[in-house]
Formats: C-alpha cells, structure tokens, sequence
C-alpha cells in the first residue's frame, strides 16, 4: 500500500462549497468506478474553510501517470473535472492547469522520513 496527501483550495464562497460539498455526497458512480479501477483503494477528503486536503491510499503499483491516462481518456471523468474546476482554484506555486497537488511528507510519527 502507498499513501499520498493532496491538497486545493476552493473558491473563498460559502455557497460554492456548500454546493461542492453537496456534489461529493453523491459522487457518479462512473467518477467512484474510475478512482478505484485506477489502484486507489480509498480516498479521504477532509476541509478547513476553503482548503481540501485530500489522503489516498493506493495498491502498490499505482501511478499518477496511469490515473492522468486513464482519465484522459474517459469522458465521463473529464465532464467531472470541467464541472469541479468552476469550485477550485490553483495553489499558489502550481503549474497552469494543475489542480490537486501532492504535498511533502515531513514528519511520520512511527517511521523515519
């Protein structure tokens, strides 16, 4: 198993994230059939005022480079990320048109780092 952490900001509108919030709990299930077919065996998305923070765990031989294909490549997740980007805005520091970006592990309660 493989872990990540990931982080967005939303934009700063109560009404968008309530309304971001509200698309999450009813995910398509087209949108869960991709992220699992793709290695992630669970996904938490976890929110402090306009910041997600989101942990995946994946199997072992998981890529970004695979997932990014595999999306690329289906529709139906391309018409979810178009719709989710209208909530999200860029980090400071990201490249253009990057979204969710994998964030540094820097400290680790029962392993070094």
């Amino acid at each position: 198993m493989k872990r990540y952490s990931l982080t967005v900001d939303l934009k700063d509108d109560a009404a968008l994230i309530a309304e971001y919030e509200a698309i999450h709990r009813a995910i398509w299930p087209e949108i869960r059939k991709s992220i699992v077919e793709s290695g992630i065996t669970d996904m938490q998305i976890f929110r402090l005022g306009n910041r997600l923070f989101m942990i995946m765990e994946t199997e072992d031989d998981f890529s970004f480079e695979r997932k990014g294909a595999m999306d690329a490549a289906n529709a139906k997740v391309q018409e979810w990320e178009q719709m989710l980007w209208k909530f999200q805005q860029p980090i400071a520091g990201s490249k253009p048109g990057e979204k969710w970006i994998l964030m540094k592990q820097i400290f680790s309660l029962n392993q070094s780092i």
